[in-house]
């Protein structure tokens, strides 16, 4: 009897924990908002999370591993947000260690920052690029980096 509580205790936190990574886009501790794949080697990738409409470029391009990068995202509307945000730089299914860069807003809704994408020991390429803003719903966009 107990053995059989104990089994749907354990089935239940398991469901509840594939729910929240389906659903919920939970990885490495940061929840993730929207999501978008993007080929950021053509130009900026955009992105609607809620009533806001985000932009992501990066240059220079082509976005290359181990070389400074300015990172500009542009948010709009942005009158009702911070002059700060913060990007975080990721690997889906890896855990890299913490990456992150401080974006300034430099005028009007365009943040700006320098930041470098790390190579990976494994050889992956595929990164994510997440704005932590609980305004923003924590919006994401993935893409592929060149060698």
């Amino acid at each position: 009897m107990v053995f059989r509580s104990q089994i749907k205790g354990s089935a239940f936190a398991l469901t509840l924990l594939a729910s929240l990574l389906i659903h919920g886009n939970i990885f490495a501790g940061t929840l993730i908002g929207t999501e978008r794949e993007c080929n950021i080697h053509q130009g900026p990738c955009s992105i609607t999370s809620g009533s806001y409409n985000v932009t992501l470029n990066i240059d220079p391009k082509p976005v290359k591993h181990m070389k400074e990068l300015t990172f500009r995202v542009t948010v709009t509307p942005c009158d009702k947000l911070p002059g700060i945000l913060l990007l975080d730089l990721s690997m889906p299914g890896m855990v890299m260690g913490k990456n992150q860069v401080t974006l300034v807003r430099n005028s009007r809704c365009i943040y700006e920052g320098k930041g470098i994408i790390v190579r990976c020991m494994s050889g992956r390429t595929i990164w994510r690029v997440t704005i932590l803003s609980d305004e923003l719903n924590n919006p994401a966009f993935t893409f592929n980096v060149r060698e």
